[in-house]
């Protein structure tokens, strides 16, 4: 059975075939009843699902963020600690103070997302862990959710600069990557009763062919689910141990917003 991390529900509007009975005479005058077909548009309800991953899509999606972190740094693309250290050495757009301590918060960072990854890789869930160890994630959780608000606070004076690292193209792609794998839908109106994936493809590559093709020909569903999908999955992505009312708020303010 699928684990979901969250469900929503979107309507799209599509033509089906919808089945009618009318009273009519035939040819010898006698009246019967006959099943007339005919096509009509309705708004049919679909239920979007985020799966919840397991660990070998844990390890895949952290391939893929090491291989375009990877490519980038190969073209030339700084990452964000190289940028900051390159301008904390030879001074620029950052001001001297502004670098340093970017390079001393990434690196504390990186310490800590390793520690908590070691800790969390065998399951995501803290809930399912003796209590002892759940006080140590959660303690462990604040420390990467400051040491995050602060690179972010700095990161937004600057937010031209860092928007083009090889850090930033890599998270975009890991995103990509999860919502590639991770979106399901059902429809019970069509008969759709097990998850099904919204992009298909055998590999990341036809996903993603996938998702930009559905994107480009503005397929209906697509354009209903994506803008919620592309939420919850950076949100999940980006946050830890996230709850189901933090989901609820996100597509609450999606929905008064549109």
């Amino acid at each position: 059975m699928l684990k979901e991390i969250y469900s929503f529900t979107v309507e799209d509007t599509q033509e089906v075939e919808e089945k009618t009975k009318e009273k009519r005479k035939n040819k010898e005058g006698v009246q019967e009843e006959v099943e007339i077909s005919k096509k009509v548009k309705k708004k049919i309800p679909y239920t979007i699902i985020v799966k919840n991953p397991n660990r070998r899509e844990l390890e895949e999606a952290d391939m893929e963020y090491s291989i375009e972190m990877s490519r980038c740094i190969k073209k030339g693309i700084l990452t964000k600690a190289m940028l900051a250290k390159k301008y904390s050495d030879t001074g620029g757009l950052l001001s001297e103070n502004d670098a340093t301590k970017l390079v001393d918060l990434y690196g504390e960072l990186s310490d800590l997302e390793g520690e908590y990854t070691k800790k969390t890789l065998a399951n995501r869930n803290i809930k399912k862990l003796p209590k002892k160890k759940q006080e140590e994630l959660t303690r462990l959780s604040g420390k990467l959710a400051l040491v995050r608000r602060d690179i972010v606070n700095l990161e937004s004076a600057y937010q031209s600069l860092f928007n083009h690292t090889a850090d930033t193209k890599a998270q975009n792609r890991i995103v990509l990557w999860y919502l590639t794998h991770l979106s399901y839908y059902t429809c019970e109106k069509l008969e759709v009763k097990e998850p099904t994936p919204l992009f298909e493809g055998e590999d990341f590559g036809m996903k993603a062919d996938a998702y930009y093709a559905k994107d480009e020909a503005q397929d209906s569903l697509f354009q209903a689910a994506a803008g919620k999908l592309t939420s919850l999955v950076s949100y999940w992505y980006f946050s830890h141990d996230p709850q189901k009312e933090d989901y609820d708020k996100i597509i609450n303010d999606i929905d008064s917003s549109s």
